[in-house]
């Protein structure tokens, strides 16, 4: 494989070769065959599809998070976003401070297994550094627990002491982190609307809470390297020491390449990793 070739592979797959994904069957299509994207591009992570990038068709010129909102695309790509929340087509994590992370239904239980709590229905009890949940997190949740899908603005009417904007920010944030609440929908007078994720998407939940962390890391490395098409050690630990210890994704790494789950192509003067190809079982022909 030539370098030009590995290029021309990876536009395609993320839809960034002037064949924008326009329709939602374009982007269930597009999320569906990507397993996950990011919702805007992070330059530290060039090798994951961006479903911001994808709408546009290009790779060039595209603003990040902070800018985005500038971009005349954005909005059309947003409203597509939701779409596919609403339709639960997508499921988003709140993984990197520039953006979220998109997943598809079929990988988002591999995504739980690795971010989420084993007993979905329990009250959340530490945030994702493992520290105490403050007063105003745990009165959140038992808020959206009780009334059911929220907005900011019906939280703080509903949570005592009205907490200032930045503040219930971080603590949606939080419990978002954790993967007890999630983003279900967006309406324009009230903004981001939120509920408990074990209610909205049960079913998901529960088949991800039985998942093991080392048959999650394999699975998302295995569908991350379909998208990439081929990619260095350092590259695979980049993203996915976001999700797991870098000690656990190297292990899957070498678990792979052990069962030729993965194995090594020369793509220029570089190495790299990919899956390892599909054979035809050799027939023999018969008199």
């Amino acid at each position: 494989m030539t370098e030009q070739e590995l290029q021309q592979q990876r536009a395609e797959l993320s839809r960034v070769n002037g064949n924008p994904i326009r329709t939602i069957e374009d982007a269930r299509s597009f999320l569906n065959s990507a397993g996950f994207c990011l919702m805007y591009p992070v330059r530290s992570l060039p090798l994951v599809p961006s479903f911001f990038a994808a709408y546009a068709g290009t790779s060039e010129n595209l603003p990040d998070v902070k800018h985005a909102f500038a971009d005349p695309r954005n909005q059309p790509a947003v409203d597509l976003m939701v779409r596919l929340l609403r339709e639960r087509g997508a499921y988003e994590i709140n993984l990197l401070p520039e953006t979220s992370l998109l997943v598809s239904p079929e990988f988002f239980p591999f995504m739980y297994a690795l971010f989420g709590d084993r007993n979905p229905k329990a009250a959340p009890k530490s945030n994702a550094q493992g520290g105490k949940l403050s007063p105003l997190t745990v009165k959140a949740y038992e808020a959206i627990q009780e009334h059911g899908p929220c907005s900011k603005k019906t939280l703080q009417e509903l949570i005592s002491r009205e907490p200032s904007g930045a503040a219930l920010d971080r603590t949606l944030n939080e419990l978002w982190s954790i993967l007890k609440i999630t983003r279900v929908d967006y309406r324009e007078e009230e903004g981001v609307c939120w509920d408990l994720l074990y209610r909205w998407s049960p079913e998901a939940v529960m088949e991800g809470s039985r998942i093991s962390g080392s048959e999650a890391i394999s699975a998302l490395l295995g569908k991350y390297l379909e998208a990439a098409v081929a990619a260095t050690r350092e590259e695979i630990e980049q993203l996915f020491s976001l999700l797991t210890t870098r000690s656990k994704v190297r292990d899957a790494i070498n678990a792979l390449l052990a069962t030729r789950g993965l194995s090594f192509v020369t793509v220029g003067s570089k190495t790299l990793i990919h899956l390892t190809p599909e054979t035809t079982p050799y027939s023999r022909r018969t008199s």
